[in-house]
């Protein structure tokens, strides 16, 4: 047998939530390409799809909405829990990490494994990691916790209680934008993960734990805040050195490429050309910068975009290093006012809604995840008796 490293290539199973097409650009989510659902549906419109195949009638997303809102209140032991690690400033994944997995506390009958419960679960889970995300982002911050609105929609509701205001409606567009563009995105990591745990006959709260667990990896869903913490830290170096933006941008990337280091925005394991979120993001913060007046930061930002792209494609020809989710994520998270510690937590925010309906697609399929691996080990040892090991024999 053949070893596939990572597994790269291997296809593990078929599903209908989401299509990834590296070579050609392509994001499918629910058969709806990427640019015609992120900026146009609710969240509420995204999950109703990948859960139920279709989009909502008028009365069904009214449901589902009103569903929801009624499961955003977490259990006071998980809000102690929060508190016990705002105490340590404990990283806010690791936070949403250990808020998660008391989610079963408020499960009415966590020994019921029925489709219909679960379906429940997964609307409890997505209501309730935005409250701990939001919950916790106060506690760390030393603020009170502001507790949901059930007038208010999902993106909108996030945005209250983060702030304890009302958000405008551009706001909450920029921000359901953000959420259907990373709610799923084929066999990424923490989908995988997900599934396998779920394969086991484990449950649907378990899965989510350990889905999180896979985002909080820099490799995964950590990086947006280093993107753009490069054009902050290049806007610095230009303003100091007298030098262009675009001089200071040419010689960090040589630097960084020269000493073996990874451009934070730029590259992906399956995109080989452009990232499609990059595009729906891209135009989504232009449209919050305009509104929050930093339209300064939206230029230097695509003016570093563009050197940055020259400079890989002369340092490394055919690697197909374009600009991915992470670089965008960064403007239309900072756009809506969030510190970059937000960010990661921000994406399982969303992501938590593809975690639900895969690990849901995964229990109707029915069949234990259990890859094998091949062995390079010895063969055929024979037992030595301790006296005779040659570090015991005596001399």
């Amino acid at each position: 047998m053949s070893v596939t490293k990572g597994l790269d290539g291997v296809l593990v199973t078929e599903s209908r939530l989401s299509r990834v097409d590296g070579l050609a650009g392509e994001l499918t989510i629910g058969g709806f390409p990427l640019e015609e659902l992120a900026p146009n549906a609710t969240y509420e419109e995204a999950l109703f799809l990948l859960w139920e195949d279709r989009l909502p009638t008028g009365s069904e997303l009214s449901a589902l909405q009103t569903e929801l809102a009624a499961l955003r209140q977490l259990p006071g032991p998980t809000l102690e829990i929060l508190r016990a690690a705002a105490a340590k400033s404990l990283p806010p994944m690791d936070a949403l990490r250990m808020g998660a997995d008391t989610l079963t506390l408020a499960d009415p009958d966590p020994a019921d494994s029925s489709p219909v419960a679960n379906q429940g679960r997964a609307k409890a889970i997505v209501a309730r990691v935005a409250t701990i995300v939001a919950a916790y982002w106060r506690l760390l911050n030393g603020k009170p916790v502001v507790g949901p609105r059930p007038d208010l929609h999902h993106a909108a509701n996030y945005l209250y209680m983060l702030r304890g205001t009302e958000a405008e409606a551009d706001e909450v567009r920029g921000l359901d934008t953000y959420i259907n563009s990373v709610i799923d995105h084929g066999m990424n990591n923490s989908t995988f993960t997900a599934r396998v745990i779920i394969s086991t006959g484990s449950d649907m709260i378990s899965a989510v734990v350990g889905a999180i667990g896979s985002l909080k990896g820099p490799l995964h869903g950590g990086a947006p805040g280093p993107a753009l913490d490069m054009v902050f830290e290049l806007r610095k170096r230009a303003a100091a050195s007298g030098k262009s933006l675009e001089a200071e941008a040419e010689a960090y990337v040589r630097q960084t490429v020269d000493a073996g280091g990874r451009i934070m925005g730029f590259g992906h394991r399956v995109y080989k050309v452009r990232d499609p979120r990059a595009d729906v993001l891209g135009a989504a913060a232009e449209k919050l910068f305009k509104k929050a007046g930093d339209i300064q930061l939206n230029k230097d930002a695509r003016a570093v975009e563009q050197v940055v792209l020259r400079v890989l494609e002369e340092l490394k020809p055919g690697r197909g290093l374009k600009t991915n989710v992470e670089f965008y994520t960064a403007l239309v998270l900072h756009g809506l006012g969030f510190e970059t510690g937000l960010f990661t937590p921000t994406f399982a925010v969303g992501r938590v809604g593809g975690w639900t309906a895969q690990v849901l697609e995964q229990i109707a399929e029915a069949h234990l995840i259990r890859p094998g691996s091949g062995y390079r080990g010895e063969l055929n040892r024979k037992w030595v008796p301790m006296e005779q090991r040659s570090g015991n024999r005596k001399r």
